[in-house]
């Protein structure tokens, strides 16, 4: 894993958080919350995808497919724990 990978896989789960806000409404946390949780969505998910042997071309690898995978791993991984905790958070609320 080196920092390019990283990066993108932290952007992307940013965004990956803001759009899942936006679609589930009742689960958003806010601009700034979605991106916070997706950003650390985004590292936990490259990370997983990394140990799963699907994190692309390995060390060093900046080709299309290694990107690609950073971007869906970053992206998934934030809007699956932006849905999480918004729905602890709004279970916990009631």
């Amino acid at each position: 894993m080196d920092i390019t990978s990283l990066l993108i896989q932290l952007v992307s789960g940013a965004v990956g958080g803001n759009v899942a806000g936006a679609a589930l409404k009742n689960l958003s946390l806010g601009t700034v919350g979605n991106s916070l949780v997706g950003i650390l969505g985004g590292g936990i998910g490259g990370q997983l995808l990394g140990m799963l042997g699907m994190g692309g071309g390995g060390e060093g690898a900046m080709d299309a497919g290694s990107i690609l995978s950073s971007v869906a791993g970053g992206g998934v991984g934030g809007a699956v724990l932006l849905a999480i905790i918004g729905f602890v958070k709004k279970s916990m609320g009631k």
